[in-house]
């Protein structure tokens, strides 16, 4: 079972892109912050690190995509509330970011999504985990 979770994003700017997620309230663990990268603790073992472009080149040989044009990952973070969510994705359209899409109520499960400054989605979701695994029996069954 792995310890740690590490997703790591590739950013223009990392500066900004810094700014930009202090604005939102996300942490950062400055053990892993430097000059070429961020490292947002997302969770006691769940972080995300944004790589500047020319850093990021150093752990693939393969072309960076350029995230405003292609997908290349949805980040899903669970939260304790619908309230925080709609906090934190207020906070995030404040700070610049695009909304993704409109928000969903399946209730129960609520989600909110956000590009962020490069294009990067993060999917902000909370979900009833009793109601969910009801509602995932019955699409479950009617499947078969």
């Amino acid at each position: 079972m792995a310890k740690q979770i590490f997703v790591n994003l590739p950013v223009l700017d990392l500066n900004k892109s810094k700014d930009f997620f202090k604005k939102i309230g996300f942490k950062f663990n400055k053990k892993y912050t430097d000059n070429n990268a961020a490292c947002l603790a997302l969770g006691k073992n769940i972080f995300v690190m944004i790589l500047s472009n020319d850093f990021f080149k150093n752990f693939t040989k393969k072309h960076i995509s350029n995230a405003k044009n292609s997908t290349e990952v949805l980040v899903a973070i669970s939260f304790e509330s619908k309230k925080k969510i709609d906090s934190i994705m207020s906070k995030a359209l404040k700070a610049g970011a695009s909304k993704s899409r409109d928000p969903q109520d399946l209730g129960y499960m609520y989600s909110q999504s956000f590009e962020d400054l490069d294009g990067h989605i993060w999917e902000l979701f909370w979900m009833n985990e009793k109601k969910m695994a009801i509602e995932l029996k019955k699409m479950r069954k009617n499947q078969k």
